[in-house]
């Protein structure tokens, strides 16, 4: 059977500079996926590697690949590697990877968020839902792939409603704006700024009115989009070119963006800062890759917080959901040990068809034996012949019971490959 393999690095394992350099948001796309289905002919892409199935998964604080792979895992780390131009051995000192049942383990962990930065946050769900979407599209999910993530959101869904790991919901999101709060005492008399209107813009604006913001700009490339959070929340939207005067006019901004570069450099915020009679001013960045340039930090009464700074923030808001993290741990070893026991039946698949058609091949020749007697005899109708075919199959069907429910329960008990072997011996299936 196929190794499932997962490889990747995230926020307990790398910085956030290393999450960036190895980041893989631009390479999900089918005619940029960094591997080619093996199905394909590799020769038409000389530089890409051949797997069977493949899954990427690459967020702020995560970059994850799920391979079906027979080959050396190594081969993945050189094709990720090449993609990003990036070292490999900077790779191999901070990334992990799993195998198999550790590998579905870790999937089930992060689809029910045991494994993120704000244990039970809600968005990685949605973000290995687009992950998986993009898979499909690029032609790299298969059996395996379809059954396992289906699983894995069955799993975060169960893990959500047996358990309270999610409650109190929390996220990168909000605990910016826990941050802010911290910040600002009363937040009733601060005007806060969103650059950046998707999902992630859209909790902490929402976390931000709940909180009692004075005043809430959103600027984002498209206006539209702006428009549309802006109307759902009660904030005012700004097209792009807005940006350094809503700046001036703005003691918190919160950026998540999608941009691959930063968007607010020195020169800008040096240029906000005199027109703001050098006033305090908050900037967290939530975007990966970072929308600040870390060099704004040098400036006198700026003050930057990016992704890692928000741990102390998150730990704070953990203490609640921890005992409940063993319940869903729990959940999750069921589920593994459930879709492993599918995978063993994925390898009983060849043994059983090879039983059947055994089978029907024996009650084929007898009957036919059969038929040849009787008419030697003078007894000869369709009727009979009907008759003959039915008795034998069932005789052949029963025959068959007790081997394959003892195949069965060999992988209940985790030794159906020694049984399978054995039983292939007696029957005489491989000769």
């Amino acid at each position: 059977m196929s190794v499932i393999h997962l490889i990747g690095l995230n926020h307990r394992t790398a910085q956030v500079e290393i999450r960036e350099k190895f980041a893989l948001t631009e390479f999900t796309s089918p005619e940029k996926w960094p591997f080619l289905c093996h199905k394909c002919c590799i020769s038409s892409v000389q530089d890409k590697l051949a797997v069977k199935e493949s899954l990427i998964l690459s967020t702020c604080n995560r970059v994850e690949m799920i391979v079906v792979y027979d080959g050396n895992y190594e081969d993945l780390l050189k094709v990720w590697c090449d993609v990003r131009h990036a070292d490999i051995n900077e790779l191999r000192a901070c990334m992990y990877h799993y195998q198999d049942e550790e590998a579905i383990r870790h999937l089930f962990r992060v689809a029910s968020s045991l494994d993120s930065l704000v244990l039970g946050e809600p968005q990685i769900l949605g973000q290995l839902k687009a992950a998986y979407r993009l898979s499909v599209q690029a032609g790299h999910a298969g059996l395996l792939i379809n059954r396992l993530l289906h699983k894995a959101f069955s799993v975060a869904k169960r893990v959500r409603s047996e358990t309270a790991v999610a409650s109190s919901a929390v996220s990168i999101s909000y605990a910016a704006v826990e941050l802010a709060k911290r910040i600002f005492d009363d937040m009733s008399q601060n005007k806060a700024l969103l650059l950046g209107a998707g999902e992630m813009a859209e909790l902490a604006a929402m976390h931000l009115v709940n909180s009692g913001i004075k005043e809430l700009k959103i600027v984002n490339r498209t206006l539209a989009r702006a428009e549309e959070l802006a109307q759902k929340i009660g904030g005012e939207a700004f097209p792009f070119d807005a940006l350094e005067d809503c700046l001036v006019d703005t003691d918190i901004m919160i950026s998540s963006t999608g941009a691959m570069e930063a968007i607010i450099h020195p020169e800008l915020m040096q240029r906000v800062m005199q027109k703001r009679k050098k006033r305090p001013m908050f900037l967290i960045d939530i975007a990966m890759p970072r929308d600040i340039d870390p060099a704004v930090n040098h400036l006198d009464n700026v003050y930057v917080y990016d992704i890692d700074d928000l741990k102390e923030v998150v730990e704070e808001n953990l203490a609640n959901r921890k005992q409940e993290a063993a319940k869903a741990a729990q959940i999750v070893d069921e589920e593994v040990k459930a879709f492993e026991f599918w995978r063993g039946f994925l390898k009983l698949k060849p043994t059983i068809l090879a039983i059947e058609e055994k089978g029907d091949k024996i009650a084929h020749e007898e009957v036919a034996k059969t038929l040849k007697n009787l008419e030697h005899m003078g007894i000869h109708s369709p009727e009979l012949q009907d008759a003959l075919e039915k008795m034998a199959h069932a005789i052949v069907k029963k025959c068959h019971h007790a081997p394959l429910e003892y195949l069965h329960n060999s992988y209940k008990h985790n030794n159906g490959e020694q049984n399978t072997a054995t039983l292939r011996s007696i029957l005489k299936l491989d000769e």
